[in-house]
């Protein structure tokens, strides 16, 4: 290790890089804490996203939810990737994380005015806390990493400069609130490209690749939850288990599924290069908003199939089956290198994709979906046996 960490929340480390090479990094117990607190968001958003598509409002529930998730995702990833180079565990730094997470409450409060109403005040005041606690971290590190001042200084001064922008959005009028979204997002994704490249900071591959993975699992959990909520409901309703039961079976095999697609993959092997790095770890946004818009699916259908809501019964499937093949692309995508992309059994995943989203003929999407996300497992599970029999063989 760069740093002894035995004694758990000293009272004052230097915040010095940790080194990239640091054996038996792993996730801390704060971390876990961090995510299991920002989830709460992330729930938040998949209920408010179900009940915009549940009313009708397909195009305003899409775009609201695509908005708010970045808010959450964002500043998820910030601490993440801050954490692998700094983490010092002293009570400074656990302090400024409980700012965080005191943030990602208040953001999380915010959520559905701002999915359902376009009211983005408190979910604003929730992401600047998160982010201006961040900055701090980062003077933290300039202070007591001088072979890396300049990288930190340009991150804490990037993203005190983006913080004001977003709180000056605030006073736009309604119809200048897109536009002004979408350059603020342009910019804090410019911040680390920009901090970086005078001079990379020491993040740990395999510390971040378990971190992304964690979160994936709770995200998906979460996704278990809302569905479980919304049979519950169902069934306090008179609802027959029957009507449900192939919701039920249909979603647990795609949500298994697509947690053994995620975690066959090899992660720290993508993570060689700051290019590489980055579009890995900005690709998980559509993970990460995919796996959570899967529970709002479920959930939706459960509530089509007992007579609620005002969606057709495509639209319902889609709203299931879009988020499903979404995961399925990005973490074919995001796990393979582009001459892996043109091997012709690497056709499966986007062949996978395209019965998935066709699903929506059928009688059942969800179960059907579930039988073909099964069906992709068992496929890749036999290609890599093939190809390690023929490694062998070799």
């Amino acid at each position: 290790m760069s740093q002894s960490h035995s004694a758990a929340g000293a009272w004052h480390r230097p915040m010095v890089a940790r080194l990239a090479s640091e054996h038996h990094r792993t996730a801390t117990a704060l971390e876990l804490f961090f995510d299991l607190c920002f989830v709460v968001a992330v729930a938040q958003a998949s209920a408010a996203f179900e009940h915009e598509l549940a009313e009708g409002h397909v195009g305003h529930g899409v775009l609201g939810y695509a908005l708010v998730f970045f808010a959450i995702w964002w500043a998820w990833m910030n601490f993440t990737w801050f954490a692998s180079a700094y983490d010092t565990d002293d009570v400074p730094y656990r302090l400024l994380t409980l700012v965080q997470i005191t943030g990602a409450l208040v953001l999380a409060a915010g959520v559905a005015e701002a999915l359902e109403h376009d009211d983005f005040t408190v979910i604003t005041w929730g992401y600047v806390i998160m982010r201006l606690a961040m900055v701090t971290q980062w003077l933290r590190a300039a202070h007591s990493d001088p072979a890396r001042r300049r990288s930190c200084l340009r991150y804490a001064v990037g993203i005190l400069v983006v913080q004001v922008g977003w709180v000056g959005r605030l006073a736009l009028p309604d119809d200048g609130g897109l536009p002004s979204f979408l350059v603020l997002v342009a910019a804090e994704l410019a911040v680390p490209a920009w901090a970086e490249s005078a001079g990379t900071t020491t993040w740990h591959p395999h510390h971040i690749a378990e971190r992304y993975g964690l979160f994936t699992i709770i995200v998906l959990g979460e996704t278990i939850t809302a569905s479980t909520i919304a049979v519950r409901a169902a069934l306090d309703t008179d609802a027959a288990l029957g009507d449900i039961a192939t919701l039920v079976v249909g979603g647990v095999l795609t949500v298994f599924a697509l947690w053994w697609l995620y975690f066959s993959q090899n992660a720290p092997r993508r993570l060689t290069s700051l290019r590489t790095a980055l579009l890995w770890g900005y690709g998980h946004y559509a993970v990460f908003a995919s796996a959570a818009a899967v529970g709002a699916g479920l959930a939706l259908n459960v509530a089509h199939a007992t007579g609620h809501g005002h969606l057709t019964d495509r639209a319902a499937a889609l709203a299931y089956t879009v988020p499903v093949a979404v995961f399925i692309t990005m973490v074919w995508l995001l796990h393979h290198r582009a001459a892996e992309l043109r091997s012709r059994t690497d056709l499966v995943h986007p062949l996978a994709v395209l019965a998935v989203l066709a699903s929506v003929f059928t009688p059942a999407p969800v179960l059907v979906t579930g039988i073909l996300t099964a069906a992709l497992v068992a496929a890749t599970l036999v290609l890599t046996w093939r190809a390690a029999k023929a490694a062998a063989a070799a």
